[in-house]
């Protein structure tokens, strides 16, 4: 058992999504997402939570626990291996309806992000090995799959944690709480939930434009090697990127266009302009949620993000 039902009821109704540590309930921020953030809740110190406030009510909140649990097991069946997880609704009155993703929490330093930084030369090179090792898992798994069956990834380092074990070192994947996969071409999630962190008056800007190139991404074999190798840049690591695309361009399946270290950069630039605006956009609406119409607002954001 990872997650207490009545805790994480407490919990959320002393919550202060703004200052964590002022909550009834005290919680420390252990990482963040591009649109979550990932925290451990006072003398719980070997679960990480993630908090998703994004349901209008709890059989829409049902619906998403069932395809995050369809999508985890999938996941198990192409290969790759999860750490221990569990979800809870919780659903205060008078507050949105939200689900507690809780993961057993693995070893920071063991993160593929901070691994880049003191890792010396080949291992920074099996590393990247396994990590495309482990994606490629699922590019395999959709070929024999299709039409049934289509998963999607998000390969950034910070998705990935390389244990050390006895026999071998193994690659874990935690990023299970975005569950898109498809039947016969028909997504599963509700995709509209992606919109829910966003301002309201950005939303149809983002529907139009934006949203099913962002969740077709994910399934691009090309395209999540290209967000890997980009994620360099933000990991403030591009000297590693020839030796990625090195990596990455003999695992793509056949018939795809190999990467180059000019597409990466040109891809990077255009990824942090929209994330950098996107976060921009996120903190005016907190503003003018919280200082103008004197509301809660319920999502965690981060603070200055390096690119």
């Amino acid at each position: 058992m990872l997650a207490d039902e009545n805790l994480l009821n407490q919990f959320e109704i002393g919550l202060n999504p703004q200052n964590l540590k002022d909550s009834a309930i005290p919680a420390t921020i252990i990482g963040y997402g591009e649109i979550s953030a990932i925290f451990q809740i006072t003398d719980h110190p070997d679960v990480a939570f993630k908090r998703l406030p994004l349901f209008s009510d709890r059989t829409a909140a049902e619906k998403y626990v069932q395809q995050y649990h369809e999508y985890c097991g999938l996941l198990n069946q192409a290969g790759l291996s999860l750490p221990d997880h569990q979800t809870c609704i919780v659903q205060p009155p008078g507050r949105p309806t939200a689900v507690y993703i809780a993961q057993r929490k693995l070893p920071l330093a063991r993160f593929g992000n901070r691994l880049i930084h003191s890792l010396d030369a080949q291992e920074t090179q099996t590393l990247l090995k396994n990590i495309v090792a482990e994606m490629h898992k699922v590019w395999r798994f959709n070929q024999s799959a299709r039409p049934d069956l289509e998963l999607a990834i998000d390969g950034q380092l910070s998705n990935w944690v390389w244990l050390e074990n006895a026999v071998r070192p193994s690659v874990v994947f935690i990023d299970t709480s975005t569950p898109l996969f498809r039947k016969n071409g028909a997504e599963q999630l509700d995709t509209e939930l992606f919109l829910k962190s966003a301002p309201a008056f950005l939303r149809w800007v983002l529907r139009l434009f934006f949203l099913d190139d962002v969740v077709n991404r994910y399934y691009d074999s090309r395209l999540v090697c290209m967000d890997l190798a980009a994620n360099l840049y933000k990991e403030q690591q591009p000297a590693l990127i020839p030796l990625a695309v090195h990596i990455i361009n003999p695992i793509l399946p056949g018939g795809i266009k190999p990467l180059t270290e000019e597409e990466v950069a040109r891809y990077y630039r255009q990824d942090r302009l929209v994330w950098t605006l996107f976060l921009a956009f996120r903190r005016l609406d907190r503003w003018m949620t919280t200082k103008l119409f004197r509301r809660r607002y319920e999502f965690i954001l981060p603070g200055k993000i390096r690119r």
